[in-house]
Order: C-alpha cells, then structure tokens, then sequence
C-alpha cells in the first residue's frame, strides 16, 4: 500500500473512445488518504456524463452512486487550452484491472476495463538548500546586481507537465531583494509556498501571477503550488532553475 501523498500515475482503459486528454501524457493524479486511492483523470471531451465504479448493469440499479463530472481546464503542448470533464474514480488496486461503466450523450451505459499504475510522488523533488529570504548580497548563488528590474530565463519541473510557468521570467532587484514575477498557464492556481511562506495572487483575471523571493541562480529552488483545477485543491511541489548567464536588464 502507498503511504499517504499525491502521485502521478499511469490510466489506461480498453478502448480509444475513453481515455484521458492528450495534454495528460496518459497520466491522472492519485490522491492516497487514509489508506483511500482515488485517482482524478481529465478526458478527452465532455461527452462522458457519468462513471460507475462496477459494470454498466450495476450502474442502473437504484441507489447507484455515479461519479459526477467536475471541468478541469488542460493545456496542450502548443499552448492552446481547453476545458473538458474529469473524475475522481476510487482506486481498488494498483496493476490490476477493474471494472468502470459509463454513459456518454446518447444515454446507454458501457462497460470497460481500467488499470492505475506506475505511481510517482509528485511531491519528490531535491530541496534547495537555501533561505528564500532573496536577498541578493551575502548569499552564495545570487549575483551582484544593481536595483532595477532584469529578465531570466527559467527552467520549470515537476507536476504532470498540464500546467507551467511562462520563461522568460520579470525579477526586480529592490534594497538587495531579488522578486521574480511568475506567471501559470493557467487561472487555477489560488497560491504558492515558497519556504514556508505563503504568497497570494497578485491578479484576480486571467492566468495566475505570483511576486516570489528568489532564493538562488543556477540552482533548483522548490516552491508548491496549490491548484483548484481539479474537484478537490491539490498542493504540487515543483523546481525552479533561474539561470544567471541570461539575465537582461530592462530598457
């Protein structure tokens, strides 16, 4: 069994016509509680009303808890975006199949097989080894600059790859305190930890856009991110690489 945590995971199915987005890699989020697996998978459309955990015929009888659609906003690879029905479907067990039903706009219930596997923590990454106080002098990995504002080229990992961080990115040097001004490529997320400390939005329309200290250069820094994308907040640990050969001051 898993100890408790969020992982990335493997969703496959038995059939082409049911299968997670394109934009997830054939991956769901696999929320471990109590000894609990559910997984959240984004499909491909929004023509999936419903899914059963159990055969179709079972799906009909009365009392039957259907899983209801949440819309989950997926970005593809060239930027483009999309919003589409997803689930939180209970887990049994891992490498095995079992047996999930559902019903699409023409109103009859199918039978299919699924199987989760593969799991990776997604909370797994190297913590940097540094204060993100961001103070620029004193402080190995920070270059000496001067107060104004820069661009940097950044380098973003972790996550399933459905959400990410625009490069190049806006730091300001201000009383020797390095602030990068981030921005997802999507609305979804409500706020970021960074060491610890809590940074809210500093936008309320269009993607989210968060001012957060830089630790270090060259280096990964971890930060979390809490995204509401899905049915439930889900907290995703993710690396920062800021690179300082790329640094350019703004005209």
């Amino acid at each position: 069994m898993l100890p408790d945590g969020t992982y990335d995971a493997e969703f496959s199915t038995d059939s082409s016509m049911f299968h997670v987005s394109e934009a997830c890699d054939g991956k769901g989020v696999l929320t471990v509680e109590n000894g609990q697996m559910t997984i959240h998978v984004s499909l491909a459309s929004r023509k999936i009303l419903n899914l059963y955990q159990g055969s179709a015929e079972d799906a009909q009888k009365d009392g039957a808890q259907l899983l209801e659609p949440t819309v989950d906003e997926v970005t593809y690879s060239d930027g483009l975006t999309d919003e589409v029905y997803g689930f939180d479907i209970p887990v049994p067990a891992l490498d095995e199949e079992f047996d999930v039903a559902l019903i699409g706009t023409k109103g009859k219930w199918y039978d299919h097989k699924v199987c989760v596997s593969n799991p990776v923590d997604i909370s797994e990454a190297e913590t940097a080894g540094t204060s993100a106080s961001g103070e620029a002098s004193g402080k190995s990995g920070i270059p000496d600059l001067a107060d104004g504002s820069y661009l940097v080229e950044m380098t973003f990992e972790g996550g399933s790859g459905r959400a990410g961080i625009a490069s190049p990115v806006t730091i300001t040097v201000e009383n020797q305190k390095v602030t990068a001004s981030v921005e997802w490529s999507s609305p979804n997320y409500d706020y970021m930890l960074v060491d610890g400390e809590k940074f809210l939005p500093v936008n309320t329309e269009g993607n989210s856009v968060f001012e957060i200290p830089v630790a270090a250069f060259d280096e990964p820094v971890t930060v979390i991110g809490d995204t509401v994308a899905m049915s439930k907040p889900h907290e995703i640990e993710y690396t920062l690489t800021f690179h300082s050969d790329t640094i350019k001051a703004l005209d």
